[in-house]
């Protein structure tokens, strides 16, 4: 009896990708992107469905962070996952989207105290401790302090996971493919794991495994609702940004390492991970611990380039590589890369801007 064997295809960051529930047509992910294009009214409309619609050739579109209630509101100009028109303008984003072949998560963020009343409608700022951070930050009656934020309680924290759950749930019936949980660049699920925003001395502070211990509660609430095949976490690791600091390398390691150790068994769909050493021990034993698919970001300070994005994937560093710059100048990024042809470059003075320029006018290759 002859035997015919398939040969092995090698997996590629063209090839096809398994996140849970989610299939891929390549692990290109388009990173979630601050570009405050709502309006004070935080409902997306014909421009932004028109920016996500253009990248819908990328594997992944993550959205940019939406606040799942009107405290967790960060920027001004940002999205939400609240009320009914809000909802009703992400569906026109994920129809459209969908028409064109994508598929596109929502990333759901609660700002924590990294926002301020003039910011989000007077509703006051939370935080895991009453903690500031040091500087500014733009509201709609221009640039104020940080305020020192409420420091959640105990019995407050049910009504903080509600949020994320309702947020979530609001995305999915908005049409949206799954939701990313964002635990990273200080913002109130990254507060509760940095020790420098954390000072709390109970269950929820202190120890590694219970700065951790927050986040997993909201992971597992969202998975809980949703299916934990629509879920993503994202986290960014001795970024230090926003005040949210993790400089002991030792500390960092264990209170990631509880985090993963209690989310692992969920089965969520993927963690991505924002650091600038992906390849390194550090990441790829946070990949062992969670023990499913890792999306990684190597960082803001350098562009993520072609060679760099294949060799991620080619050297299985990771399963899939979340670019932002890169996508935000090439609608068509996918084509580019995968025939080697030359980029726009992404201008910095239209990221945080009004209307089209620097967001829907990058122009895409002729056919």
């Amino acid at each position: 009896m002859t035997r015919y064997f398939q040969k092995e295809v090698p997996v590629n960051l063209f090839s096809p990708l398994a996140l849970g529930d989610l299939q891929l047509p390549n692990r290109l992910v388009m990173a979630p992107l601050t570009r405050i294009r709502s309006g004070q009214s935080g409902v997306p409309g014909e421009l932004v469905a028109l920016h996500y619609t253009q990248r819908a050739t990328l594997g992944l579109i993550v959205s940019e962070g939406t606040y799942p209630s009107h405290a967790g509101q960060g920027f001004p100009g940002q999205p939400g996952l609240v009320e009914p028109e809000q909802l009703a303008g992400w569906q026109a984003v994920t129809d459209s989207v969908h028409a064109a072949g994508g598929r596109i998560v929502a990333q759901v963020m609660h700002a924590g105290r990294v926002t301020h009343e003039a910011t989000n409608g007077g509703y006051p700022v939370v935080a895991p401790s009453a903690i500031a951070i040091t500087g500014s930050t733009r509201t709609y009656d221009g640039k104020q302090d940080f305020p020192v934020p409420h420091a959640l309680t105990i019995d407050e924290l049910p009504g903080i996971i509600a949020e994320f759950v309702r947020g979530a749930k609001n995305a999915i019936a908005a049409g949206f493919d799954g939701v990313e949980v964002h635990g990273a660049n200080g913002y109130l699920l990254h507060e509760f794991l940095s020790p420098t925003s954390n000072v709390r001395d109970d269950a929820f502070g202190g120890s590694p495994e219970n700065r951790a211990r927050f986040v997993i509660d909201v992971v597992t609430a969202v998975a809980a609702v949703i299916g934990a095949g629509k879920v993503g976490l994202r986290i960014s690791p001795e970024h230090n940004i926003q005040d949210a600091l993790e400089t002991d390398a030792d500390d960092v390691a264990a209170t990631y390492g509880a985090l993963l150790g209690g989310i692992a068994p969920l089965g969520l769909a993927y963690l991505s991970v924002l650091h600038a050493d992906p390849a390194g021990e550090f990441v790829q034993h946070l990949r062992a611990r969670f023990g499913g698919n890792l999306l990684v970001n190597s960082g803001f300070g350098v562009i993520t380039s072609r060679d760099e994005a294949l060799a991620l994937v080619r050297d299985d560093v990771a399963d899939a590589v979340v670019v932002g710059r890169a996508a935000i100048a090439n609608p068509d990024l996918l084509r580019r890369w995968q025939e080697d042809l030359p980029v726009n470059e992404p201008n910095p003075l239209t990221y945080y801007a009004d209307g089209a320029r620097g967001y829907t006018d990058y122009p895409a290759l002729a056919s």
